[in-house]
């Protein structure tokens, strides 16, 4: 099989499952405020079903979806790679052109539409990213798993820092200090009445506060949280090359070998992600233990159960899946581009001020009504338009850009 020449349904699909998985992560940060995405309780008490939600959140959802769609893009990144040489083209000019772009689409998607953009970390990760291009299968495990140690130590030290100093263990001369940074964090994940009320009343502002709030005390957070995620991202996206180098990601193992690989990566990852989901509840949800919890201690399973999650669908897309599901998820994930930047025009839309103004007032159970509804949106439209077109619209203009030359997008143009 020609793996340059050949388009991957079970790749396209994947992906498909991916960017819908997003949005179930991201569903809560579009209709109520941040500390709420890792805090049920941030708002204040909710009720049982807002709890359980928050907890398959936690358990089966929240990191993994992100995950998924790190590991896809890695692999992505590399079919890429190789159909630039295959054509004669420059590999690192098409690599590079395509990572300068994204990180210009995703510095406007933060500043103007939403702020919880990916695509500008995934950008500065491309940028790394070419160098490993080359490396065997085992080379980028290993590689991955430097910079999942990086990172996660990171993390880990950050919680133990603010343990401490909760605990008034720290030196005298790192108690002030300490004492600023966990207002802060108390402030963003803590249940903190003021600031979450200040966030509901910022975002059903007019757009013009809304985007003024990023441009201004937020300008630089984009540029942080990339160095601050840089570590796990790499990691996830060298495990993606390596996924599709093994040929996981491309649908030829057997079903044996996927049940196989979804299970221990299910096994390894969810006991314990249950266990950091009672001590956070048991802890009434302090901002110490959401941020142990959600942002260190839980990382390492959070990637074995993406893998069992990665495993899981391919399985499911190879066995399970009838030949129109599997177009419908294909289509989907071939404008998954275009998928998740019109998701967050859209929900932003609903839920701030200067649309629906639904903002803070629905429940976090409730929230998955309006995913639903966009899933199906999403697997409604993007078959009809490949049907007509070759890309989508948006992955349409990144790829002129990239190019520095309009393409043809009508199946008929070529005909």
């Amino acid at each position: 099989m020609d793996r340059v020449s050949t388009r991957y349904e079970s790749l396209d699909a994947i992906r498909g499952v991916a960017v819908m998985g997003i949005l179930a992560m991201n569903i809560v940060a579009f209709a109520l405020p941040f500390s709420a995405y890792t805090n049920p309780l941030a708002g204040g008490p909710v009720g049982n079903l807002d709890l359980e939600t928050w907890f398959f959140n936690f358990v089966f959802v929240d990191s993994k979806m992100r995950g998924l769609f790190s590991i896809l893009f890695g692999a992505s990144t590399l079919l890429v790679i190789e159909s630039a040489t295959a054509s004669g083209r420059s590999a690192a000019g098409a690599h590079y052109s395509r990572m300068l772009w994204l990180g210009v689409f995703g510095l406007v998607h933060y500043y103007f539409i939403w702020f919880g953009d990916i695509l500008f970390l995934y950008a500065v990760c491309g940028v790394l990213l070419f160098a490993f291009r080359n490396l065997p299968v085992k080379a980028l495990v290993v590689w991955a798993i430097i910079f999942f140690v990086i990172g996660i130590g990171f993390l880990v030290l950050g919680w133990l820092m603010f343990a401490l100093g909760e605990a008034g263990k720290l030196p005298p001369e790192a108690t002030v200090q300490m004492q600023r940074d966990l207002a802060r964090l108390n402030a963003d994940m803590g249940p903190n009445a003021a600031s979450y009320a200040k966030d509901i009343a910022n975002h059903l502002g007019s757009y013009g506060s809304i985007v003024a709030e990023k441009l201004g005390p937020g300008a630089t957070d984009p540029f942080v949280e990339a160095l601050m995620f840089l570590w796990e991202t790499m990691g996830l996206m060298l495990i993606g090359m390596a996924l599709f180098k093994s040929r996981m990601l491309t649908g030829e193992w057997d079903a044996a070998r996927y049940r196989k690989w979804a299970l221990a990566g299910f096994l390894i990852g969810l006991p314990p992600l249950v266990g950091l989901a009672w001590y956070q509840y048991a802890s009434g949800f302090s901002a110490i233990s959401t941020f142990g919890a959600s942002l260190s201690l839980s990382a390492p399973f959070d990637i074995a159960a993406t893998v069992g999650w990665a495993a899981l669908v391919m399985r499911l897309i190879q066995t399970s899946a009838s030949a129109r599901v599997r177009a419908r998820l294909a289509a989907t994930g071939r404008m998954a581009f275009t998928n998740y930047l019109a998701t967050s025009i859209v929900m932003t839309t609903i839920f701030y001020g200067y649309g629906l103004g639904l903002y803070g007032s629905v429940g976090r159970a409730a929230l998955y009504l309006f995913c639903f509804a966009m899933w199906a949106a999403m697997l409604l439209w993007s078959k009809p338009w490949l049907d007509r077109f070759d890309y989508g619209p948006l992955e349409w203009i990144w790829r002129s850009l990239s190019r520095w030359q309009l393409q043809p997008m009508r199946k008929a143009a070529r005909i």
